[in-house]
């Protein structure tokens, strides 16, 4: 009769032949996950990108529209100079300044969005709204 110890502790050893056979595998994972990351991260930077230009035609909006309604005669030129001298070069944009009939001066800034890297691909454009009050 063979004895069998109760509450024996299992292990699996493994021999020489089946650890060299496991050598290349964390390098081999690594290389596989890589382009995934780099992927994650120009998907995130484009992202970024997406946002700061949201937040570039909204700004430029507001001072055209503030730079227009302080302005005396020529509040369309006024307008358009502040507006797109707070867009960076790379960063294609145009603006269209006016006075509406309630006595507010409005300045729409459309931006296109760039690819990866500003200046070289654009994408959609992206347009920032602002209004102020005519000064007299």
């Amino acid at each position: 009769m063979r004895r069998v110890r109760i509450g024996a502790r299992v292990g699996v050893r493994v021999r020489g032949r089946e650890r060299e056979r496991d050598r290349g595998q964390t390098a081999i994972e690594f290389i596989g996950v890589v382009p995934l990351i780099l992927l994650l991260l120009v998907a995130l930077w484009q992202c970024a990108l997406v946002g700061y230009t949201f937040v570039l035609a909204g700004n430029a909006a507001d001072e055209g529209a503030r730079a227009g309604a302080a302005a005396e005669g020529g509040a369309a030129g006024a307008c358009r100079t502040a507006a797109l001298g707070q867009v960076p070069s790379s960063f294609q944009g145009d603006t269209a300044c006016g006075e509406d009939g309630s006595g507010m001066y409005r300045a729409t800034v459309t931006l296109k969005i760039p690819v990866l890297i500003p200046g070289v691909l654009n994408g959609f454009p992206v347009d920032g709204t602002a209004a102020h009050v005519k000064e007299r």
